[in-house]
């Protein structure tokens, strides 16, 4: 094989380029490169630590902003709780002095109408008198054939009415 025989002839070269070659990938991508990739990406560490920080403190910020809503909206539900107890205690002593005053006006109304009543029953009783001292006199005239005074027969029909 005739590379096998080219091999001692040509190894230095080889070595000598493979060298050159490496020195120059180190010189250039090693020292050129490699520090300006690792620049980037320190300055990307440190805007991902600054961007980090930001959202904690604005995590932070809504936090505490959530915490004073949270007491300013538990202290408007404390105040509306209690315009609402003395709104329910106003219209409590509103209806009681409504009803107080529908109470007086149907006591009025009832006791005219008591009196009314009574005046009425009064009247009824007296008239049922009358008449059943008309009947008395009638049914005593058709059955014993006595014709018995006016008075009499009042009193007798008062007497067995009252007593």
């Amino acid at each position: 094989m005739p590379q096998i025989s080219q091999l001692a002839e040509t190894y230095s070269s080889q070595i000598f380029w493979l060298l050159i070659f490496f020195g120059f990938v180190f010189f250039a991508i090693g020292r050129g490169m490699v520090p300006k990739v690792m620049a980037t990406v320190e300055a990307r560490d440190q805007q991902i630590a600054a961007d980090l920080a930001a959202a904690e403190a604005a995590r932070n910020a809504a936090d505490a902003e959530e915490e004073a809503w949270r007491v300013q909206a538990n202290a408007q539900r404390a105040e509306a709780q209690s315009v609402i107890a003395a709104a329910k205690l106003d219209a409590a002593k509103a209806s009681e002095v409504r009803l107080a005053s529908a109470s007086a006006a149907i006591d009025a109304r009832v006791g005219e109408a008591e009196a009314r009543i009574s005046a009425a029953r009064g009247d009824a009783l007296k008239e049922i008198e009358t008449v059943a001292a008309e009947a008395a006199s009638d049914i005593v005239a058709r059955l014993a054939g006595v014709t018995v005074d006016a008075a009499a027969a009042q009193g007798a029909v008062k007497e067995v009415l009252h007593g």
